[in-house]
């Protein structure tokens, strides 16, 4: 396994020399191929290589202890030696962790529906809030992010919004989004200075392709209106938004923020595949109902998945435990740090059903 590790690497090395290569650089279709296989790696060689230096300090040191005879050099030796051996099996256990397979819908495209709950106003605002935080995190990812329906409030805040996005590993990453977010803070609209508890519903489902959903076109309703909301040139003037009513579950989408009537027509018939596909996914997980409960990130909208709690600057994320005092910089779309620590304890599951752990 360690041979096809450091094959890994060296590969790795290979393809990063590659991408700084000018000849590439102008290759558009060449670097994001290249780009991907990277990416693909990266986390199974930057474990390998974690590991590999532990090893290799343990052999350094005992290298220098076959000619060391300086008692006070020995025992620091020693010590260095011991404390090496003690970081190896986190190490080695990490690089099984990047070993463990993605899913195979990890990298689809996905969209995420932002919903208004308790809280009135302030649900609304921090549903803005919200979109603002997955909307900086898609930008520092490179993802491209539409919006395919927006319903804002008085205040200027969301009522409820449905966007893609689109990019290398996005559903990987954002699955984990979906249930109750729970915010903490004094509004602007609260004269008296008094902390209120509002939440907001997070729902993300993976793009499906045509040949997981198949929709009949005789099942669908298709109605064509007027732009609402905020238009700009033409958006308001012609029947361009686009509402799909899909007859045997009674399920309506709608997009309006293209110009193009074809273009919203594609955009809701695709966010109708995904929801049609969550559908069939959540028949199949209430079958399965206690296994699901041992997972992480079920997509419950139900779950109270996480606290942002301003007064503190604190976010708590209810399912591993973690709690981070970096609540601008989460909101600012670092959302890294929580991400990174689900997908571990979601591997660590995976790990234990296969007896690796």
């Amino acid at each position: 396994m360690f041979e096809s590790l450091r094959e890994l690497s060296d590969r790795y090395d290979e393809l990063s020399v590659r991408l700084a290569d000018p000849s590439v650089m102008n290759d558009a279709a060449l670097w994001q191929k290249l780009m991907k296989e990277r990416a693909k790696m990266e986390e199974t060689v930057l474990a390998y290589r974690e590991w590999k230096a532990c090893k290799d300090s343990q052999k350094d040191i005992d290298d220098m202890l076959t000619f060391e005879t300086s008692p006070e050099m020995v025992e620091m030796l020693r010590e260095e030696l011991q404390a090496e051996k003690e970081k190896e099996p986190e190490l080695e256990k990490n690089v099984m962790l990047a070993l463990i397979p993605e899913d195979a819908d990890d990298q689809k495209n996905l969209y995420v529906e932002i919903r208004a709950g308790a809280g009135g106003d302030e649900a609304s605002l921090f549903a803005g809030d919200l979109f603002r935080m997955y909307g900086r995190y898609a930008e520092l990812r490179k993802w491209n992010l539409s919006v395919t329906s927006l319903s804002e409030s008085a205040l200027g805040g969301i009522k409820e919004i449905v966007f893609r996005i689109e990019g290398a590993g996005a559903y990987g990453r954002l699955k984990f989004e979906s249930g109750v977010h729970r915010v903490q803070r004094v509004p602007t609209t609260e004269s008296g200075g008094r902390i209120h508890t509002s939440t907001v519903t997070v729902a993300v489902l993976k793009e499906a392709d045509e040949v997981e959903v198949e929709i009949d076109p005789n099942d669908l309703r298709i109605d064509v209106y007027r732009s609402s909301g905020h238009g700009g040139q033409s958006v308001n003037t012609t029947d361009s938004a686009v509402r799909v009513t899909h007859i045997p579950t009674g399920m309506v989408v709608t997009c309006q923020q293209e110009k193009s009537q074809l273009k919203n027509r594609d955009q809701a018939i695709r966010e109708l595949r995904a929801r049609l596909l969550e559908i069939e996914k959540e028949k199949q997980h209430s079958a399965i109902s206690q296994d699901r409960k041992s997972q992480v990130g079920t997509g419950e909208r139900s779950e109270k998945i996480r606290t942002y709690n301003f007064p503190q600057s604190r976010v708590t994320d209810h399912r591993i435990g973690y709690t981070t005092h970096r609540i601008n910089e989460i909101m600012n779309g670092e959302l890294d740090e929580i991400i990174d620590r689900l997908l571990k304890k979601e591997r660590e599951e995976k790990m234990g059903k296969l007896g690796l752990i």
